[in-house]
């Protein structure tokens, strides 16, 4: 087996590099997840909302224009730049991926907003869903996962994405105020967030306690013309009683949300669903019974403390028992692609909008994992076979094949990539192989496309 930096690196992270090891430790591996917060720079839903409300004002004079390219104009090119900014928020997740030193922070942001889904498809929905990650995820990899969990659950990417701006409490100011339009409840998030984001699907909660949720939930909303989240007038008065506590009562308030929210991260059943999701992820479809109940008490025994899970993850000896038990996802495979090539975040961010979609967008496609587009709200899946098919797999041979001579020139020595590339965990197959490629090109797609490369 190879040392533990070789072996964090490849199965936490994203893969070696030629820049060198990462970090040598439990330690110092579980410590290197502080690089992956978000900076002062990142894309937020701040921003996001300012640019939504510009591009409303645009959209309207264009529209009062009747057809006059003058006015069309400034609304075409406004829309351009945000489908530009969307594009970048992307290079900026696999420009992250190849310079944190150790990924481990990097793979636990993936991680998390996969569990907490949101998706995009219009224009502002896809730029408020890749601002997700550094409003919500980011700033709590290392925290309190209750924490963590209010800011998911209260995000606009959040609340656009399971139709939270539906919901109105029948019973509420705004609904009394206009009893002949149809209003109601929309259970998507209460349910999501009971199901997926904490207790799990198959714990002790009712029909009712995802009713009485939803209500509590009512008066969540977003509008981008309206600072915040919270808008009292749509919720629905009274208290609610969710798994055998009463929340609120007097007037509606956003404390009260943060309440069940912080009740819900606490519940036992959380612990278990989240150490299960960590330990499949991480280490193994099946994953092992023993690394689950470790996670468990560690999340358990500190408060749902995010930096004890990660220290028990960096620890495990499943890390070695389990060994090559994951297939990388596409994001994965582009990200260890780009690593291992030592390929840096400035080159991906210098990239043209032309080879932006060539290296980057339509091989994730291809390969099953569009951009800020997941198939449901549970996430993209774990298993192999989801990300084995014929179509993804010979997309990464194309990708192998195509596109690292457009990325590093000249290609690297393949007899020498492949043990950067792979370090102590080069097979005697793919050793054998290497030497009798027919040029260098081949030789590296060899190894990328290789099942050393391909499962961590």
């Amino acid at each position: 087996m190879p040392d533990y930096a070789q072996l964090a690196a490849i199965r936490l992270g994203f893969g070696l590099s030629p820049r060198g090891p990462g970090p040598g430790d439990p330690a110092a591996m579980a410590a290197s997840v502080a690089a992956a917060a978000a900076d002062a720079a990142a894309l937020s839903q701040h921003q996001v909302r300012e640019w939504h409300r510009e591009g409303r004002i645009l959209q309207r004079e264009a529209r009062q224009g009747q057809g006059d390219e003058a006015t069309r104009k400034p609304d075409r090119q406004h829309r351009q730049r945000m489908r530009s900014l969307f594009e970048a928020a992307l290079v900026d997740r696999f420009a992250r991926a190849v310079d944190d030193p150790s990924g481990f922070g990097e793979r636990l942001a993936g991680f998390w907003a996969n569990h907490f889904t949101v998706g995009g498809g219009a224009l502002y929905d896809n730029l408020m869903a890749a601002s997700f990650i550094n409003d919500a995820i980011r700033p709590h990899l290392a925290g309190r996962f209750a924490d963590m969990m209010f800011a998911a659950e209260t995000h606009p990417a959040m609340l656009r994405y399971l139709d939270q701006a539906r919901s109105v409490g029948p019973n509420s100011a705004l609904a009394r105020r206009d009893p002949q339009k149809p209003m109601g409840l929309n259970e998507n998030l209460a349910r999501e967030m009971l199901e997926l984001h904490s207790l799990g699907v198959g714990a002790d909660f009712s029909q009712s306690d995802i009713e009485e949720l939803a209500r509590l939930l009512t008066g969540l909303t977003y509008d981008p013309r309206q600072p915040g989240v919270f808008r009292a007038a749509r919720a629905e008065p009274g208290a609610e009683t969710v798994m055998g506590t009463s929340y609120g009562g007097d007037r509606p308030r956003i404390e009260d949300i943060r309440a069940v929210i912080d009740d819900l991260a606490a519940h036992p059943a959380t612990a278990r669903h989240l150490a299960r999701k960590m330990a499949v992820h991480f280490v193994a479809d099946d994953p092992p019974p023993a690394l689950v109940d470790r996670l468990t008490d560690a999340f358990a025994r500190t408060g749902g403390d995010l930096a004890a899970m990660n220290l028990t993850l960096a620890e495990a000896p499943e890390l070695a028992t389990h060994f090559r038990a994951k297939m990388r996802q596409p994001f994965e495979f582009l990200a260890t692609s780009l690593r291992s090539l030592g390929v840096e975040g400035a080159t991906l961010h210098a990239l043209s909008p032309r080879d932006r979609a060539t290296i980057l967008l339509q091989p994730l496609q291809v390969m099953g994992q569009p951009f800020a587009r997941p198939p449901g709200p549970d996430g993209w899946p774990e298993d192999a076979l989801a990300w084995a098919s014929p179509q993804g797999l010979a997309m990464r041979i194309t990708w192998a094949l195509k596109q690292p001579a457009r990325l590093v020139d000249p290609l690297p020595d393949a007899r020498a990539f492949m043990h950067v590339a792979l370090g102590d965990t080069l097979s005697d197959v793919v050793a054998w192989a290497i030497p009798r490629a027919e040029s260098q090109r081949e030789g590296i797609a060899l190894v990328l496309a290789s099942t050393d490369f391909n499962r961590r």
